[in-house]
C-alpha cells in the first residue's frame, strides 16, 4: 500500500471518529439547542447538530402566553431530543417537551420557595380548568379560581396571570395551582394598607355591598366594614333593609378597628344625637303618656315612647287582676297603649313602664263603691280548704273564710253545701287595697245570734228546743233566739241514772239554766242539772230546814205543787 493511500485512510478515519464524538455529544432524552434551517408549511426544520435535523409542528411554538413573534429561519430554539434517528433518518424532537422540562425545573424551585408563577388558563375540564405554566400543564380546581364563586371564567382565559402552586408530583406529572390564594394575599396586603390609613372615630363614606339578618357590609374603598343592625339607629330596627339598601352610599363612623383580624365595626346612629341624654327630665317618674308596642316577649312588652327610646312593661305591671298570663294576651304588636313611668335609669338605658298603673286600682274602686257592711252578689269561682272565692265586679275576687259561713255549724261542714258556679250573696267585712284582699261573710247576712240575744246572763233559766239527740248529749236552740248550743250528757240531770239522752225527743222543749254567757268569746253553756240543783236548794230554803223533820219528798212535793 502506498504512503499516500495510507495517509488518506487515516484522515477519513479521524473524520469519522470526530463525527462519532460529535454525535455522542447529542444525547437522547435531553434538551438540546437547535437552529431553524427551514419552514415548510406547518412545520419547522431544525438542525440539532451532528448533521441531524428534525421537524417540529409550528403550533408548538405558538399558543397562550408564548408570544406573538412568528418563527423564522435562523432562530435558535431549545427542543427535546427523543431519538437521534427514526425510520426516515430524521431526529425525533419536540418543542413542547422541551418547554415542559424547562418549566418543571423552574416550577419546582418556585414551589420550594413558595413563590408565585405565571400561567394561562386555556381549557375547561371536569372539576376545574387547565393552566399552561410555560409548557407544563397544571390543574386549577373550580374552588381555587376566585375568592367568591365565579359563574363565567371566559374573561380570565388566555390571559397571563399569577398562580400559587399547591401541590406537585413530577413522577405522575401532576401540578395543582390556585388563583384564589394569590388574590387573598393581595387582598390582605391591600387591607393592611387601607386599615393603616383608618382611625377609630373617623367619619367616612361607604357603599352598601351586602345585607344580612344581623347587619350590612359597607365597602370603604377596598375594605369592608360591618354596620351592625343595633348601630343603624337609636330606635329598634327589626331588619337592616328598613334603614339601608344595596348600592346605597352611606356616611358611617368607624367605631372599632381590629388590626389583627382587619375587622372594622361601623355605626350610623353615632352620627346622630343620643336621645337618652337628659332622659330623666323628659320622662319623670309617675308621668302618664302614650306609646306604641314594638315587641312582645315572655317577660313583658317593649313600648316605643319616641324614636330611639323604648321602655319595658314587665308582665307583673300589665294587669291588676290577670296573673300568670302571657303578655301577648293583654297587648298586641303596634298597639297604642297608655303607660305610666315607674323608673328611669339613664346609665343602663332602661325605662320601666306600668300598664295597670294607667288604670284605677280595682280594689280602690271597689272600696269606694262598696263600704264595709254593704251586700254584694257573685259567683263561686273556687273552693279551697280555707274558704270560698267569690267573683266580683272588675275581675276582683272576694273570699269567704270557713269561719264566716255559718254562726253555729263548723265551716268544714257548711262549705260542702256550696258548689262552683253558685251565685251567692255576702256582706263586705274588710277591703285591704295594699294586699289586694276583700273579706266577705255569708253568715253575717242572717244576723248575729249573740248580738240579738238581749240581756241573757249567767244563772238565767231559759226554755230550749231539742234539735238533735246524740250519745254524748243533746243539741238545743234557745227559744225566741237563733242561738244554738250543746248540753253535755253529765248536765242532763241531777241524778246519774237520769242522765240518759234518749229521755229527750227531737222537737221537745226543756228548761235549762245558763251556766256561762260570754258575748265576746261567743260562748254559751246550758245545764238541766244546774237548774234541778238550784230548784232543790230553793225548795229547801222555802219549805224546810235540816231539823224540821220533813222528808225531802214532802218538801219537793210541796215546792212543785206551789210552782204549778
Amino acid at each position: 500500500m502506498s504512503a499516500a493511500l495510507q495517509n488518506s485512510s487515516r484522515e477519513d478515519f479521524a473524520a469519522m471518529l470526530a463525527e462519532s464524538f460529535e454525535k455522542s455529544e447529542v444525547q437522547e432524552g435531553s434538551v438540546v439547542k437547535g437552529k431553524v434551517v427551514a419552514i415548510e408549511k406547518d412545520v419547522a426544520v431544525i438542525d440539532v447538530g451532528a448533521k441531524t435535523e428534525g421537524r417540529v409542528p409550528l403550533k408548538e411554538f405558538t399558543g397562550p402566553g408564548r408570544g406573538d413573534q412568528p418563527l423564522k429561519v435562523g432562530d435558535e430554539v431549545e427542543v427535546y431530543l427523543e431519538r437521534v434517528e427514526n425510520a426516515l433518518g430524521e431526529a425525533v424532537i419536540s418543542r413542547d417537551k422541551a418547554r415542559r422540562e424547562e418549566s418543571w425545573v423552574k416550577l419546582e424551585k418556585a414551589f420550594e420557595a413558595n413563590e408565585r408563577v405565571m400561567g394561562v388558563i386555556f381549557n375547561q375540564v371536569k372539576g376545574g380548568y387547565t393552566v399552561d405554566l410555560d409548557g407544563a400543564v397544571a390543574f386549577l380546581p373550580r374552588s381555587q379560581v376566585d375568592i367568591r364563586p365565579v359563574r363565567d371564567v371566559s374573561p380570565l382565559m388566555g390571559t397571563p396571570q399569577p398562580f400559587m402552586i399547591l401541590k406537585m408530583d413530577r413522577r405522575r406529572g401532576n401540578i395543582v395551582v390556585s388563583r384564589r390564594t394569590v388574590l387573598e394575599e393581595s387582598r390582605a396586603e391591600q387591607r393592611s394598607e387601607l386599615v393603616a390609613n383608618l382611625e377609630e372615630g373617623q367619619v367616612i363614606d361607604g357603599v352598601v355591598k351586602n345585607i344580612t339578618e344581623y347587619g350590612a357590609f359597607v365597602d370603604l374603598g377596598g375594605i369592608d366594614g360591618l354596620l351592625h343592625v343595633t348601630d343603624m339607629a337609636w330606635r329598634r330596627v327589626n331588619h337592616p333593609s328598613e334603614v339601608v339598601n344595596i348600592g346605597q352610599t352611606v356616611k358611617v363612623k368607624i367605631i372599632k378597628i381590629n388590626h389583627e383580624t382587619h375587622r372594622i365595626s361601623l355605626g350610623i346612629k353615632q352620627l346622630l344625637a343620643d336621645p337618652w341624654e337628659g332622659i330623666a327630665a323628659r320622662y319623670p317618674v309617675g308621668a302618664k303618656l302614650k306609646g306604641r308596642v314594638t315587641n312582645i316577649t315572655d317577660y313583658g312588652a317593649f313600648v316605643e315612647l319616641e324614636p330611639g327610646i323604648e321602655g319595658l312593661i314587665h308582665v307583673s305591671e300589665m294587669s291588676w287582676t290577670k296573673k300568670n298570663v302571657h303578655p301577648g294576651k293583654i297587648v298586641s304588636t303596634s298597639q297604642e297603649v297608655e303607660v305610666v313611668i315607674i323608673e328611669v335609669d339613664q346609665v343602663k338605658r332602661r325605662i320601666s313602664l306600668g300598664l295597670k298603673q294607667a288604670l284605677q286600682n280595682p280594689w280602690e274602686a271597689f272600696a269606694e263603691t262598696h263600704p264595709v257592711g254593704s251586700v254584694v252578689e257573685g259567683e263561686v269561682k273556687n273552693k279551697t280548704e280555707f274558704g270560698l272565692f267569690i267573683g266580683l265586679e272588675n275581675d276582683v275576687d272576694g273570699m269567704v273564710h270557713l269561719s264566716d259561713l255559718d254562726w253555729n255549724r263548723p265551716g268544714e261542714q257548711v262549705i260542702d253545701e256550696f258548689k262552683k258556679g253558685d251565685v251567692v250573696r255576702a256582706q263586705v267585712l274588710d277591703v285591704d287595697v295594699e294586699k289586694e284582699r276583700i273579706s266577705l261573710g255569708i253568715k253575717q247576712l242572717a244576723g248575729d245570734p249573740f248580738a240579738d240575744a238581749g240581756e241573757l246572763k249567767k244563772g238565767q233559766v231559759v226554755t230550749c228546743e231539742v234539735l238533735d239527740v246524740k250519745d254524748s248529749g243533746i243539741e238545743v236552740k234557745i227559744v225566741d233566739t237563733d242561738m244554738q248550743t250543746f248540753i253535755r250528757r253529765a248536765e242532763l240531770a241531777r241524778d246519774r241514772q237520769d242522765q240518759r239522752p234518749e229521755r229527750f225527743a227531737k222537737g221537745e222543749k226543756v228548761d235549762a239554766r245558763v251556766t256561762m254567757f260570754d258575748r265576746k268569746a261567743r260562748r254559751v253553756t246550758l245545764s238541766i242539772k244546774a237548774l234541778e240543783v238550784a230548784e232543790e236548794k230553793e225548795a229547801m230554803e222555802k219549805f224546810g230546814s235540816s231539823d224540821s223533820g220533813a222528808s225531802l219528798g214532802d218538801i219537793l212535793g210541796a215546792a212543785l205543787k206551789n210552782r204549778k
